[in-house]
């Protein structure tokens, strides 16, 4: 199913989707670029080095720690976190060209990361949602069945996910994702009617002024 295109032209939403580890994050997010695939990743900016096969723009920005500094000071970062010694962060200039242009922008942010992006200066275009297990039995059982850790492992990621859950009233939508299929179509329906918001269509005052002429004319 394809994405049905607009009769106005709207700005782009800044789509944040969280979800503790096995809750269903990833599977939902290709899936709601598969039924809209002009909705892009933010490309974070980070001071790590390269890995082999990165490339510049593409994966990352890879900035000087510098140079990252000076953009967080200048306000060109949405949000930016330290983390094992680096710095990642989300450049909001190509954001915001996005946004102005039509473009909805994913966001893979922690909820500190959600919440600093609603609180810039584009917060009013953003849509976060968070996706719930429908058990912690149920998230246990989708961990095991990875196959990729061991119970030490999964232990650590079953607190991380608790931590996670913990902030769920931090999101604009929270989807308890029992059912994959359901859930994608709850998630395509949310993200069809917030590009409908009234912060999303700059068209509308236009339209209501000629509305208003036109009424005037009547008279």
């Amino acid at each position: 199913m394809n994405a049905t295109p607009l009769s106005m032209p709207r700005r782009g939403l800044l789509i944040i989707l969280s979800s503790p580890s096995g809750a269903g994050k990833t599977t939902l997010t290709r899936r709601l670029r598969d039924w809209d695939p002009s909705i892009t990743f933010s490309v974070s900016a980070t001071t790590r080095p390269p890995r082999p096969g990165e490339v510049d723009g593409r994966d990352y920005q890879f900035l000087s720690e510098a140079e990252f500094k000076s953009r967080v000071t200048n306000s060109e970062m949405l949000e930016h976190a330290h983390v094992f010694g680096n710095f990642y962060g989300s450049p909001k200039g190509p954001v915001e060209a996005s946004i102005e242009a039509g473009r909805d922008v994913l966001f893979d942010v922690d909820w500190q990361g959600a919440q600093q992006i609603k609180n810039s200066s584009l917060g009013q275009h953003v849509l976060s949602v968070f996706f719930l297990p429908p058990s912690i039995t149920e998230l246990h059982r989708r961990l095991v069945s990875r196959g990729q850790d061991d119970e030490a492992t999964i232990a650590k990621r079953m607190q991380k996910s608790w931590d996670e859950i913990s902030h769920w009233d931090a999101y604009d939508y929270v989807l308890i994702n029992d059912d994959l299929d359901a859930t994608e179509q709850r998630l395509i329906s949310i993200v069809t009617a917030e590009r409908l918001r009234r912060t999303q269509q700059p068209g509308l005052t236009s339209h209501v002024r000629t509305l208003q002429s036109e009424f005037e004319d009547t008279r």
